[in-house]
């Protein structure tokens, strides 16, 4: 519906609401589009003409003013004077200097490693199948592993987010009672580190494939005053998990396969805790029934991307079942769940 047929919608009709939701679709690209122009990195000093900016930039004057202005209409910049602007709470975010930066994530789902399998999500939601196999051909984690530049704002991005969550989710439940902690899947390390900052006593391994821990290792996040707590497993979680320790995380790790594939690892991982550790599970929560919530959104993302999919409590209390654990607690952290595993 375009142009005069739109136009006999009242304003705040139902139809009218329907056909707005989709614009996000053109705020996602905008702001994306802002963010690998390191707009907010040239505003951190105050205000400038998109006139100044464009130079700077070596972009279209005229197109540029029109992306800000529509973005400052969204809170993302601000519009401070004619064609002059400043950032905003939001877009200080966006600043590659800014403690938290988002920027590598708004870089990341600009790719079409991220946006490409949506265009297909009819496909997934009539097989349940991830729509990413269909447009790249080859599994998402393959794809990456056979294209260098895209792995690593995959990475980059995933850091980034991390390094919001880790601080809080590690101060929220006490890993430190059960002394050694194996972080399965943990990718580059930054959560483990997080984790053992804020538990000093405790010992981690961080286990991963091997060119991940290699990666890890480049990275650097478990050297400096971590390295003498910290040590390296290279292990695939379909094949064994390694013993050895007490207690074993996986953050955002389950969320990624189905249910017959997130058995086989919770399995593997009943192989390796001892009858007196835990097995701690950290997911995003769904939220409560018809209010929008991150765990919905993500777990779209985990349809089309990797057949996954987000779980609630009573969805993870069967799997883990299945896989030999009893749920025993729960722990909400903001968008997130940590979910205490017991042997069963």
């Amino acid at each position: 519906m375009t142009g005069i047929a739109e136009a006999t919608v009242q304003a705040g009709s139902p139809e009218l609401q329907l056909l707005q939701m989709t614009h996000g679709v053109i705020l996602h690209h905008a702001v994306c589009a802002a963010a690998r122009l390191r707009v907010a990195d040239l505003l951190k000093d105050g205000e400038r003409s998109t006139e100044d900016l464009a130079r700077q930039l070596n972009v279209h004057e005229d197109a540029l003013y029109r992306l800000l202005r529509f973005l400052a209409g969204q809170g993302v910049f601000v519009e401070s004077g004619p064609r002059r602007f400043t950032n905003s709470d939001l877009s200080q975010t966006m600043r590659s200097d800014w403690p938290g930066s988002v920027r590598p994530v708004l870089i990341f789902r600009a790719t079409h490693f991220y946006l490409g399998a949506f265009h297909e999500l009819t496909y997934s939601v009539e097989t349940s199948k991830a729509a990413r196999e269909k447009v790249l051909g080859m599994n998402g984690f393959e794809y990456l592993r056979h294209h260098p530049e895209e792995a690593q704002m995959f990475d980059e991005a995933m850091t980034a987010i991390t390094s919001i969550m880790a601080p809080s989710i590690a101060r929220a439940y006490d890993f430190g009672q059960w002394e050694t902690l194996a972080d399965v899947g943990g990718g580059n390390g930054l959560f483990l580190a997080a984790i053992l900052k804020a538990h000093p006593r405790l010992r981690g391994v961080l286990a991963d494939l091997e060119h991940v821990i290699q990666r890890a290792q480049r990275r650097g996040f478990l050297s400096g005053e971590l390295a003498a707590r910290a040590s390296f497993a290279p292990c695939d979680f379909f094949g064994e998990v390694p013993a050895g320790c007490r207690a074993y995380v996986m953050k955002s790790v389950i969320h990624d396969w189905d249910d017959e594939a997130s058995i086989r690892i919770l399995r593997n991982c009943r192989r390796a805790v001892p009858e007196d550790g835990a097995l701690l599970l950290v997911e995003h929560s769904l939220g409560e029934s018809n209010e929008p919530s991150l765990g919905k959104a993500t777990d779209l993302i985990m349809l089309v991307g990797t057949g996954g999919k987000e779980r609630t409590v009573e969805e993870y209390a069967a799997l883990l079942a299945s896989g030999g654990f009893r749920l025993r607690h729960t722990i909400s952290v903001g968008h997130s769940l940590i979910l205490e595993a017991m042997p069963d």
